[in-house]
């Protein structure tokens, strides 16, 4: 069945500026994205999804394609994910071109292999999933976690876990924040990325690292190295 692999990367990075195509140990950040699509040998297409001239070029010259520029709506900073996939999905449509899965790699997850979207599409096929996608779990029982109210003062979020054990609480999960596997038609009848049966690939934290600022990036750079790097 055909697939395709769509990497968002739009020009408009706030905290850290031209984020998608700085240099992560020496290639663009973007391009570890290419690579594992590409590598995996399982997309009839991989490409970027993307409004930048600058960015295009360097996502072309890593091997993807940029079949049309992003519109200027879904380049905005409130374009949703599901927006911009709906876009490409729809613009393929235009040219004669449909796919039964896509992947939405994002541009600045360069600890994302080849055998982790492997993985995931397994467990899309195997389980008759709508969509998977990687997870982490929270390294402290958020069933114990606090919040400041309005006098300046620390309260539980659920006071009723006071007295429970960490071990007696339910694990907790997030988004890792990487990518996410889809079936084409449930998507665009729903147009929600999270809907139907939804599938989670559980990944070792080493494999995921979510890159918001400058020690972010430091991060994971040593993980790439450690896990990556002979």
């Amino acid at each position: 069945m055909s697939k395709v692999a769509i990497i968002p990367a739009r020009g408009g990075s706030k905290r850290i500026p031209r984020k998608n195509i700085k240099e992560f140990l020496g290639s663009p950040i973007i391009s570890y994205s290419i690579k594992a699509a590409l590598n995996s040998g399982m997309f009839d297409e991989v490409m970027v999804s993307t409004e930048d001239q600058e960015i295009a070029s360097v996502a072309e010259q890593h091997g993807a394609k940029v079949p049309f520029f992003r519109s200027k709506e879904a380049a905005d900073d409130h374009a949703t994910t599901s927006e911009v996939l709906l876009e490409v999905i729809n613009k393929y449509w235009e040219i004669g071109q449909s796919f039964s899965y896509a992947c939405c790699i994002y541009p600045c997850a360069p600890l994302v292999s080849s055998k982790i979207l492997e993985d995931a599409y397994n467990k899309l096929i195997d389980g008759g999933h709508s969509c998977v996608f990687p997870i982490l779990p929270f390294s402290y029982p958020i069933w114990r976690s606090l919040k400041i109210n309005d006098r300046q003062e620390l309260e539980m979020n659920w006071p009723q876990h006071i007295n429970a054990r960490s071990q007696d609480l339910p694990v907790a999960y997030h988004d890792a924040g990487q990518f996410y596997f889809l079936n084409v038609p449930e998507f665009v009848r729903t147009k929600n990325i999270l809907t139907g049966s939804v599938g989670g690939l559980l990944l070792d934290e080493m494999y995921a690292q979510d890159i918001d600022s400058e020690s972010d990036w430091k991060m994971a750079e040593l993980k790439y190295k450690m896990m990556y790097t002979k």
